[in-house]
């Protein structure tokens, strides 16, 4: 019985210093890899969406709440002579093979898409991946910020064979829509 006690509390001690360890490595990490994330994968889309800018977007970013989700989501500005011109956000649409990241531009003065750019998937290559192309995704540019596909009487053409990733990167710039719109006064107020 005191063997079994013994090994009880040797494993419960290991398990309980492995879980400590991971912890501290995942906190220790955290900021490397939300660099990485912000130089490699949503850096290329931001420059994409928030073009002639005064200011270097991702070192100016803020961190808001997200009022549908609750979480903390990094908001991106676009500067022009000191002045708020757009901000950029990202959200996610349920695609084929699983979620896909979108970063939309909005500007603040017209209410408009300044664009977006497809940050992550896990689409059908030559089908789904083809959502990230520039033959889709400027279609965005200058449209109201309420989009939809054309079959349900939007601006978007679907792209002939994944429409539903295509609808995946529609739903994504809804959800951005409905976050920027609770949003826009406070990021208004916080860069100017």
């Amino acid at each position: 019985m005191r063997e079994i006690l013994k090994m009880i509390v040797v494993l419960s001690a290991i398990c309980g210093l492995s879980g400590f360890c991971l912890s501290y490595l995942k906190q220790m990490t955290a900021p490397a890899i939300e660099n990485q994330v912000l130089t490699y994968v949503q850096g290329p889309a931001i420059k994409q969406v928030l073009t002639d800018t005064d200011n270097d977007p991702i070192a100016d970013r803020k961190k808001f709440t997200n009022p549908i989700t609750g979480k903390q989501i990094n908001v991106f500005p676009a500067l022009k002579g000191g002045k708020l011109v757009a901000i950029a956000l990202e959200e996610f649409g349920g695609g084929f093979g699983g979620d896909i990241g979108v970063i939309v531009g909005f500007n603040v003065d017209s209410d408009t898409l300044t664009g977006i750019g497809v940050t992550t998937m896990k689409e059908t290559p030559g089908l789904g991946t083809r959502t990230a192309e520039p033959s889709f995704t400027k279609q965005f540019k200058k449209l109201p910020m309420h989009v939809d596909l054309k079959s349900r009487g939007g601006q978007i053409d679907a792209i002939s064979g994944a429409t539903i990733s295509s609808n995946g990167v529609v739903i994504a710039v809804q959800n951005a829509a409905k976050v920027y719109e609770a949003i826009k006064s406070e990021a208004t107020k916080t860069w100017n």
